[in-house]
């Protein structure tokens, strides 16, 4: 049953099969050791290396589930801070505030209501995945028996939201008004923006779906805001009101998707690029990391402003790994996740949008005009294509380009013919699917549809629905 929950970066599934409070309460023992584990030399002497903070969001399942994890935790004999309903963002702020060993976020991010699940980090709130620690977690669950174990760790409950909003509001300096359309999704933005932003001057926020774990426990729309009929309702909200731009929160809120005046989906690479010339202004000279899916004005951005980019392999272990190892003041992912140096190299929903309010605050121009010089090249989003053998495959592939093009295994193969030929491709594979995913920029149009159609002919026709 451990299998079906444990995924590549957190621990996640259906409520409650395979998911459930025993099994929670394994993985509250298992995630205490081992983060207990984790601490040595001077910091174990520390009396709040013994606590691990804990919060949840908004699912009608979470309040069991947690109890659960907590009784776990305490069962190992570490102690819980219990921050209650919160965003994920705000575990990684309570972590280094605090000074804990690490933290359990309680939360299915994106997924629809009937999921649940755990994000797990580490020291300074170091993200524990399937490398860096998810593993271990699970073969410690797998042998603990909870029936011979009592709770020996206590269990305190903290309210820490005017440090967080402090903390956050550090981002956000408004020079002109501002109205923006926010959609909480139903989670836990509903809770944390109005707890952050409430009472900040010259903004003005328009909300939408604000009702926390939706109505009778029914979300308005998934909380994915990568799917495009889910964004509706900020587009439709900012052209009703002419707003100056806005933005849909996952289930978390532990990233956004962001609208421009015009009700135009903005792509996050585009909007990482805004970012890096507002953060490197600020810190010269400084790295920026970024998805390798990114579009290449990307790297021109950050290197014309005098920065230094650092490609990274998709997903958040990644992203932050290469933002600590490059002190990055700020990192962009393509899914939506914003990473910066000033909140512990973590990802913030809440301090994305913060940025990006600041950054449309300082300039009469439009955020559509903004963003222009940004949206230089064709993309073609990422196209998924079904194939058994992924590995003989991408060797097909290499074998096919291997005159005239760069080639890297970063993640997956990339291909970059840019210099020539006008075009450059990523092909990596699923971690969970027999799926090939591609995204393919090129210098115009023209060459964007010749190269689509050239790499069908090998992958094969597009899957819907991924």
């Amino acid at each position: 049953m451990l299998s079906k929950v444990f995924k590549a970066y957190d621990i996640r599934s259906t409520y409650p099969d395979p998911l459930n409070e025993d099994i929670t309460r394994r993985i509250g023992i298992a995630t205490a050791q081992y983060l207990k584990n984790q601490v040595t030399g001077r910091d174990a002497s520390d009396p709040m290396m013994n606590h691990i903070v804990v919060g949840r969001d908004m699912r009608t399942s979470s309040p069991s589930l947690s109890a659960a994890l907590i009784e776990g935790i305490r069962m190992a004999g570490v102690n819980v801070i219990d921050v209650g309903l919160c965003d994920t963002s705000f575990i990684y702020f309570a972590v280094n505030h605090l000074g804990c060993c690490g933290g359990v976020m309680n939360t299915a991010s994106h997924n629809p209501p009937h999921y649940n699940g755990f994000k797990i980090s580490g020291l300074q709130a170091k993200p524990v995945g399937k490398d860096t620690g998810l593993v271990d977690i699970q073969r410690i669950a797998a042998t603990v028996n909870p029936d011979a174990m009592e709770p020996t760790g206590q269990c305190d409950q903290r309210d820490l939201w005017a440090d967080y909003r402090r903390h956050v509001r550090r981002f956000l300096d408004l020079k002109r008004p501002l109205k923006v359309v926010i959609d909480a999704s139903n989670g836990m933005a509903g809770l944390s923006v109005p707890r952050v932003f409430d009472g900040a001057g010259n903004l003005e926020v328009i909300p939408v779906n604000f009702e926390v774990g939706g109505i009778n426990g029914k979300f308005a729309h998934d909380p994915n805001p990568l799917i495009a009929e889910n964004m509706r309702q900020t587009q439709e909200g900012v052209k009703e009101h002419g707003a100056d731009f806005g933005v849909c929160f996952d289930g978390d809120a532990d990233r956004c998707m962001v609208v421009d005046e015009t009700g135009a989906i903005v792509g996050c690479d585009h909007l990482g690029a805004l970012l890096a010339d507002y953060f490197l202004a600020r810190h010269p000279g400084s790295a920026i990391a970024f998805d390798l899916r990114s579009t290449k004005a990307l790297a021109e951005v950050i290197e014309a402003a005098g920065g230094t980019p650092c490609r990274s392999k998709v997903g958040h272990v990644f992203m932050k790994k290469v933002m600590k190892d490059n002190d990055g003041v700020f990192g962009a992912e393509l899914s939506g996740h914003m990473y910066f140096r000033d909140n512990w190299y973590t990802d913030s929903g809440l301090i994305t949008f913060a940025a990006v309010a600041a950054i449309l605050s300082e300039n009469e121009t439009p955020m559509s005009r903004l963003l222009t010089p940004y949206r230089k090249y064709p993309q073609s989003g990422e196209i998924n294509f079904e194939v058994e053998d992924k590995d003989g495959m991408i060797a097909e592939i290499r074998s096919a380009y291997a005159d005239g093009a760069k080639m890297d295994d970063l993640d997956g193969i990339t291909v970059d013919a840019f210099a020539n030929a006008g075009w450059w491709a990523n092909i990596r594979k699923s971690n969970t699917e027999p799926l090939l995913r591609l995204n393919l920029e090129a210098r115009d149009s023209a060459t964007l549809d010749k190269m689509i159609g050239e790499l069908k002919a090998r992958l094969g026709e597009p899957v819907a629905g991924h």
